[in-house]
């Protein structure tokens, strides 16, 4: 495809979507729960580095990421007592 042909469709797609409106509310809802997800991973990596001194060791995948980013600090304090004392 030529280049102009490319530049063309892209800038009539943002015009399009300046007049229509773009569907923002799931975007920005996905996008939200994706760094959520992270910030929980950062969380348990950072217990994990000085949790490793008493013990404590929370695995990090999907379910625990997600539990320590949407509930933060207490969600993270559940996951290190549910490990303690339940299992």
């Amino acid at each position: 495809m030529e280049p102009i042909v490319v530049i063309s469709i892209l800038g009539g797609l943002i015009i399009l979507f300046l007049f229509i409106g773009a569907p923002l509310k799931p975007v920005r809802f996905i996008g939200q729960g994706v760094i959520k997800l992270l910030i929980g991973a950062l969380f348990l990596f950072f217990l994990n580095a000085f949790g490793n001194q008493f013990g404590i060791h929370i695995p990090i995948n999907l379910i625990t990421s997600s539990i320590s980013g949407f509930l933060g600090i207490p969600g993270l304090f559940a996951l290190v007592a549910i490990q303690t004392w339940i299992i």
